[in-house]
């Protein structure tokens, strides 16, 4: 059974300490901030804002421009869902945005008892942040818009659909908010700061992409590959509204700019990054599902552990570690650990 990290996280441990300390590299920070971290949390906050718009005009689950609205917004989330530090973590937005895996199924029971009591008062603002964020967020919202069973009585459906759009975009604007003075702080540490250093901040952002790889690996392959012999597609990530090709796709995209960002410029290493994500983005446009449905098939299965063994073993366990010494990460760092 894979162990994600083992090797990548191996120059990280007590014992692999750099024989010479490696000099900071000026900008790395603001680099990533500018052309990484903060479009994309202004982007989520732009497509979710447009998403509570549309459904407040209109809430049918089966509307086009509604979906495509949730699509765009979904798409936004995916794009900066690696990014789980700072004001994305203040308050548990990151979990009342995105409650998934939900292995208990709390999702559609919290949803199903909703429909059933038909509270009106739980779809104000201030009400529905109380409630369970398994009823919250993007994966609430696809079970409203593509499970016909979540669908009824049509009125509260509707109105949950609108609610749970608006509590969304409220989310995804604080966020977005909130990182314009959190990237500040990350662009000058200071000792009363949440990075002292910039070699820090540094590792924060190391720290994204290691843990980004490995919930890709583990949650959005791992869980509906299950085994060979019993394979599981109907954990995949978003299938009702056939998206778990496309999250695969989008993350890794975006891991990949992370990785461009943090390596240096024409180096070696960042060719060699480089070609590993390619050989990625193609294995993951082989598979022929976009559900993963086709890991049922030994044939499907093998095809999407093509792309599972490309992040884990080349990109993680291959590429990773140099990175961090490139990065001058410090012995004893666990990017698993949430420090």
């Amino acid at each position: 059974m894979l162990k994600p990290f083992a090797t990548a996280l191996a120059l990280l441990l007590p014992g692999a300490s750099l024989a010479q300390p490696v000099p900071e590299r000026v900008g790395l920070v603001e680099r990533v901030l500018d052309q990484h971290v903060l479009p994309n949390f202004a982007d989520l906050a732009e497509a979710t804002s447009q998403l509570a718009m549309i459904a407040a005009q209109d809430c049918t689950p089966d509307s086009e421009d509604l979906r495509t609205a949730y699509a765009r917004a979904f798409d936004a989330w995916v794009r900066v869902s690696h990014l789980r530090f700072g004001p994305t973590e203040v308050q548990n937005r990151a979990f009342a945005l995105a409650f998934w895996p939900d292995p208990r199924s709390k999702t559609p029971k919290a949803l199903a008892q909703l429909l059933a009591d038909q509270d009106v008062a739980l779809l104000a603002p201030e009400e529905y942040t109380e409630l369970s964020i398994a009823a919250r967020g993007f994966y609430a919202l696809e079970y409203l818009l593509y499970e016909p069973q979540l669908q009824q009585p049509a009125a509260y459906a509707c109105a949950l659909v609108q609610a749970g759009s608006a509590d969304i975009a409220r989310l995804s604007a604080a966020i977005n908010t909130d990182w314009a003075s959190y990237a500040d702080q990350m662009r000058r540490p200071h000792a009363d700061g949440p990075y002292k250093t910039n070699a820090e901040a540094t590792q924060e952002l190391f720290k994204a992409l290691l843990t980004g790889l490995q919930f890709t690996t583990d949650m959005r392959l791992g869980r509906p590959l299950g085994t060979f012999e019993r394979p599981r597609p109907k954990r995949a990530e978003a299938r009702r509204s056939q998206r778990s090709q496309r999250h695969i796709a989008l993350a890794v995209g975006e891991l990949e700019e992370l990785a461009a960002l943090l390596s240096r410029d024409g180096s070696g290493l960042q060719a060699e990054l480089m070609a590993a994500f390619e050989d990625t983005h193609q294995a993951i446009d082989v598979i022929d599902s976009p559900d993963l449905s086709s890991v049922a098939t030994p044939f499907g299965w093998l095809q999407a552990d093509i792309v599972r063994l490309n992040l884990y073993s080349r990109i993680t366990e291959e590429l990773m570690p140099p990175l961090g010494e490139e990065l001058g990460v410090p012995a004893g760092f666990n990017a698993l650990d949430g420090d």
